[in-house]
């Protein structure tokens, strides 16, 4: 399926039904008292979440929904039929904004959302008969439903969110962790779209993984595929820095470690007066290493101490081919994920 994670729509509500004119008629008399039945309510527009699609590409295929308009009222005091809700169903994490950039509604943590409210139905003559008029000749009209242009735009729900160079070896790295089989070749840019992974910690424990296409030095200006995916990873708890430690990119590891941090403060600065914005440059890092098969124990040894001494961490060391150490890795990740859980809760 196309990922597509940004959509303009307008939605509307239905328009209120309006009320009737009626009179009886009954024999011997040619005309009854009056009973005209009211008009029905408009649908509303209805906004629902589903955990099995992850793409606006469905919603793409028209620019405008509508709910129904509800049916005007007849005679002897029946009124029209309720038009039907549109249900707009989205993915988990969707954000709707109005036309000037304000979130109408964040849908997460939201199952469903009633954003416009249909038109309320017209009373019919019968409604407004009293002692001074008998014989009322006018209904009251439908109310008009509501109409709104939005902007859809997704942001997946995930834990963890790898960053890195193209090639760093994140697929690899979510391919080996979770079931995730995202497409994987030896030349940059493989990945271009997000990927989801859930990564079992245990035999009660997962959490979630999202792998967005790599990153190079001056995306935040559009160079490689840009910063357009980084939104994606806005709402993880954490960060896998995920870094070849081959050198076989022709590429100084450290360097591009600085470069991607970078690029995350650019794309914070950028966006930092965005509302229900969230930094990406101080979320806490898991700086990993990877491909160390491919270094001596010397080498390695060297190398973690230089990136100790860049990051103030003491920095994982991996190979997500050969899978060394990987599993005591997604332990501390699993650890650190729940001490985020629990500082959240206080």
């Amino acid at each position: 399926m196309k990922f597509i994670d940004e959509v303009n729509i307008t939605l509307a509500s239905g328009r209120g039904g309006p009320g009737c004119v009626s009179f009886r008629r009954e024999s011997m008399q040619a005309r009854g008292g009056p009973d005209g039945g009211n008009g029905g309510k408009g649908g509303s527009v209805v906004i629902r979440t589903s955990r099995h699609i992850n793409s606006l590409v469905d919603i793409r295929r028209n620019k405008k929904y509508s709910a129904q308009s509800g049916q005007m009222g007849m005679g002897r005091q029946k009124s029209g039929q309720d038009g039907e809700d549109f249900v707009l169903v989205v993915p988990e994490g969707t954000v709707l904004r109005n036309l000037e950039g304000e979130i109408v509604v964040d849908m997460t943590g939201i199952s469903e959302y009633t954003l416009l409210k249909g038109g309320r139905g017209g009373m019919g003559n019968e409604f407004f008969k009293n002692s001074v008029n008998q014989a009322p000749e006018y209904a009251q009209p439908g109310e008009e439903g509501e109409e709104l242009e939005v902007k859809l735009e997704l942001k997946l729900i995930a834990d963890v969110g790898i960053v890195g160079f193209p090639n760093a070896g994140k697929s690899t790295l979510i391919s080996r962790i979770s079931a995730a089989k995202p497409k994987i070749a030896d030349y940059p840019f493989t990945t271009l779209t997000p990927n989801l992974g859930v990564v079992k910690a245990g035999d009660y424990s997962s959490f979630v993984v999202a792998d967005i296409p790599g990153l190079v030095k001056g995306a935040h200006s559009g160079v490689g595929l840009g910063i357009q995916f980084l939104k994606h990873i806005e709402r993880t708890r954490l960060f896998i820095h995920l870094i070849d430690a081959s050198g076989m990119s022709g590429r100084d590891p450290l360097d591009d470690y600085n470069d991607i941090n970078n690029e995350l403060k650019m794309y914070d600065e950028t966006n930092s007066d965005k509302e229900g914005f969230f930094p990406l440059a101080t979320r806490p890092q898991f700086v990993v290493l990877n491909k160390i098969d491919t270094l001596s124990e010397k080498q390695l040894h060297k190398l973690k101490q230089k990136f100790k001494e860049a990051s103030g961490q003491e920095p994982y060391a991996i190979s997500a081919v050969t899978g060394t150490n990987i599993k005591e890795f997604i332990q501390e990740l699993a650890r650190q994920i729940l001490v985020e859980k629990e500082e959240e809760q206080t």
